[in-house]
């Protein structure tokens, strides 16, 4: 009897906690252009993939920015891994295919054009 009451506190528990969040969502900072400028993007879900928009611009460079879309179609590999997505550069008006990877408040983004043969990478913190 106490075995039954405890496994069904335990079910009734796993049902009323929220799924977990990828430990990639949140607000990130990018890493300050050649002018300063940088970005802040929210890292959310969008259906089964994991996308970001850029919610705040600072600096002069881009302001048009505000609200597009930065990162989208990223899949968690597992392990603080993202890939198969692509990330837009807007100091560029470029996208790149992107993967990620992810260390404690450290997000190291990367992306490449051209079958690898140009690629950037910055590391973002969280905010």
């Amino acid at each position: 009897m106490k075995k039954t009451l405890a496994a069904i506190a335990a079910v009734g528990l796993l049902m009323a906690s929220p799924a977990l969040a990828d430990p990639v969502h949140g607000t990130w900072k990018s890493a300050p252009g050649d002018d300063g400028a940088y970005i802040h993007v929210k890292i959310n879900d969008c259906g089964s993939k994991i996308c970001g928009t850029i919610v705040k611009v600072i600096g002069k460079k881009n302001p048009t920015s505000l609200g597009k879309s930065i990162i989208k179609n990223m899949a968690s590999d597992g392990g603080g891994k993202y890939s198969g997505g692509t990330i837009w550069a807007p100091d560029k008006d470029k996208t790149y295919k992107s993967k990620m990877s992810l260390n404690g408040n450290a997000l190291k983004v990367s992306g490449c054009v051209a079958g690898g043969l140009f690629c950037r990478s910055q590391t973002w913190t969280r905010l």
